[in-house]
Formats: C-alpha cells, sequence, structure tokens
C-alpha cells in the first residue's frame, strides 16, 4: 500500500510541479546572447503568452511514465537500506537516501533527458511547425536510434552526482525536522507539520545539489539541432563560466524553490490521505507516538515523493 500511495501522491507532485519545471529547464538553457526571458515569471508570462498553458506542461508525459518504477526503487532501497543498518538515525536516513538516488538514476536519467528534449521543442510557439518528436517516447526511441545507449543515457554522471548527495539531504532533512517538530497522539495539526518538513526538506535537497542540475540540464539539451556545444562535463562547466560568471549556477533556482516545496506538500498530503483511507484505523494516532523509535521510519517510508 505504501508503494500506491507514493505513486498517486508523486503523480499530484509531478502534476502540480511540472510548470516551474518547465520554467526552470528554459531559463537554464537559454542562450546568453540571445536570452528569451528576463526571469522567472517573465518566462511564466511569455510562455503562457505565445505557446498557451500547455505549453507549461510540455515533456510530463516523461515523468509520468517513469513514476512508478521510479517510486518502486526508491522505497524499495530506502526500506532495505534502514533495515541492514538496524538503526533509525539520522545518518542511516542520508546513507538509505543516498542509496536509493543513486540506484534510480538509472531510470531518472532517460526520463528527464526526454522531458528536456520536449520541453525545448517549440520554444516561443503555439503550434510548433517542426516537431522532431511526437512525445516522451518517442523522443527516447529517436535518439537511441541516432546515438545508441550513450545518447539515451546521456547526463547520467551529472545525474548521479546530484541525485545520490540530493535524496540523502532530504531524507536527512525530513528526518531532522520530524523529530524537533514532534507529532503527539491526537494532534490535529500532524498533517500540516508533516507537509512543513517535507516541504522544507525538498528545499534543503535542491539547494545542496543545485549547480549539478545546471550543469546536467545542459548536458542533456546540447545536441539539438544537430551541433554539439560541449565536448564533457568540465567543458561545460568552464564554457558556462566564462560566458555567464559563477551566477550561471542560479540560473532558474527561484523558480525551483518555487516549485519544491507545494510539489511536495502536494504528494505528502496525497500519501497521508490514500494510507489513511486504505487503512482505516490501523493508521490511528498510536502510530504518532514520539517515543517509538519506529516512527520516523515509518513517516519517512510512507511520505517520500519519487522525485525532488
Amino acid at each position: 500500500m505504501d508503494f500506491v500511495a507514493g505513486c498517486i501522491g508523486g503523480a499530484a507532485g509531478v502534476l502540480v510541479g511540472h510548470p516551474f519545471d518547465t520554467v526552470k529547464v528554459r531559463l537554464q538553457i537559454q542562450s546568453i546572447d540571445k536570452p528569451l526571458y528576463r526571469g522567472t515569471f517573465h518566462c511564466f508570462q511569455s510562455i503562457i503568452r505565445q505557446e498557451s498553458a500547455f505549453g507549461l506542461y510540455k515533456g510530463i508525459g516523461s515523468p509520468m511514465m517513469g513514476l512508478t518504477f521510479i517510486n518502486a526503487i526508491v522505497f524499495g532501497v530506502q526500506g532495505n537500506t534502514i533495515r541492514l543498518l538496524g538503526h533509525d538515525t539520522p545518518m542511516n536516513q542520508f546513507l538509505a537516501g543516498a542509496a536509493a538516488g543513486a540506484l534510480q538514476c538509472v531510470l531518472c536519467c532517460p526520463m528527464e533527458l526526454a522531458k528536456t528534449r520536449m520541453q525545448m521543442q517549440g520554444t516561443g510557439e503555439k503550434k510548433s511547425s517542426r516537431r522532431l518528436y511526437k512525445n516522451s517516447l518517442d523522443c527516447l526511441v529517436r535518439i537511441y536510434k541516432r546515438e545508441g545507449l550513450v545518447g539515451v543515457n546521456r547526463g547520467m554522471v551529472t545525474t548521479l552526482i546530484r541525485e545520490t548527495p540530493g535524496f540523502g539531504v532530504y531524507f536527512l532533512a525530513y528526518d531532522v525536522l520530524t523529530r524537533s517538530i514532534g507529532c503527539e497522539p491526537n494532534d490535529r495539526y500532524m498533517i500540516p507539520k508533516l507537509l512543513f518538513a517535507g516541504g522544507m526538506a525538498g528545499i534543503a535537497s535542491w539547494l545542496s545539489t543545485y549547480p549539478v542540475d545546471v550543469i546536467k540540464s545542459r548536458l542533456q539539451a546540447d545536441g539539438v539541432g544537430g551541433v554539439n556545444q560541449y565536448s564533457s562535463i568540465a567543458d561545460c562547466v568552464r564554457q558556462s563560466v566564462r560566458k555567464e560568471g559563477y551566477m550561471v549556477f542560479t540560473r532558474g533556482l527561484t523558480s525551483t524553490l518555487l516549485r519544491a516545496f507545494p510539489v511536495n506538500a502536494a504528494t505528502f498530503a496525497t500519501v497521508t490521505l490514500v494510507l489513511m483511507y486504505a487503512r482505516g484505523d490501523q493508521a490511528g494516532p498510536q502510530e504518532c507516538e514520539p517515543a517509538q523509535t519506529s516512527h520516523h521510519a515509518q513517516i519517512q517510508s510512507q511520505s517520500q515523493p519519487s522525485s525532488l
């Protein structure tokens, strides 16, 4: 039931957060010589005006398709790692999250590659006259035919560097926050507390790895139109810093942070409601007793979203 609830909660998070993700990617990748957008809110306005509201949801098929399998990896690896380590401590939460983040990259990287390519397609056009990809699956198939497995896994190293510590920080921050806030039996504010902890943990996670995400987006968008601008991760970093300075690593950060809290809030609310409905009286207030050492591991496994 945790798996089903996590999938439904993750889907809710994707629906809420995808427009912010589209804005983030557009800002990260736009040319510094000919910028299309002046900032986060201008980007929102431009996409809606030029491409309609549906433009904000370009590429949503890819994260929706990969959601179930990514949740399976994250929930399974995190839960088994905690049991293997034997003790529910903040450090073990970090290690379990890092392990889950590393293994889910196998699916996360191709999924985000397709998402990024779809988000960049038809920029500034309400009805794109030159659609290279029909949908996310068609995008991956075309990339595979043209570049093989290497092309489908473009950006894998940067995804691994981002996701491993990112999920570790998420689990650690969420565990520390839930311990600090506390959860009393019959506490009417239990769900708002969990939402707050999840949202803030998501923000902490993004702040810890955001510069890597900028490089990942640029590498995955590179090659669109047949022209490759970067030869490696180091070359991408060098060119980006030389042309735009170190502030390049904050490109799209505002929309990312605006996205992080509501996405995690929507995910946690949905997961909690699904579990409460499915388990009935079994998920009563007695599970929230602070003295029980299993409380944080239980809340963690029930509520962890599939994507930061």
